[in-house]
């Protein structure tokens, strides 16, 4: 069972994550010849503060 772990920047709406993990069960189907049943995405919504750009945290950098 082939498990995708997406990290995104949080403020992503639940439309988003839908397309995300239509379009990567999608790929990893294809690419791992598995059913798309077999197939799980977890997505990890990581605070703007905790995602480091450059030295500085998005949150500071406006993203």
């Amino acid at each position: 069972m082939p498990i995708a772990h997406v990290h995104l920047i949080e403020g992503r709406s639940e439309a988003q994550k839908a397309a995300v993990i239509a379009k990567v069960t999608a790929a990893l189907a294809e690419a791992a010849e598995v059913s798309p049943d077999a197939v799980r995405v977890l997505i990890h919504d990581v605070p703007k503060v905790n995602w480091g750009i450059g030295g500085h945290s998005a949150k500071s950098l406006g993203r």
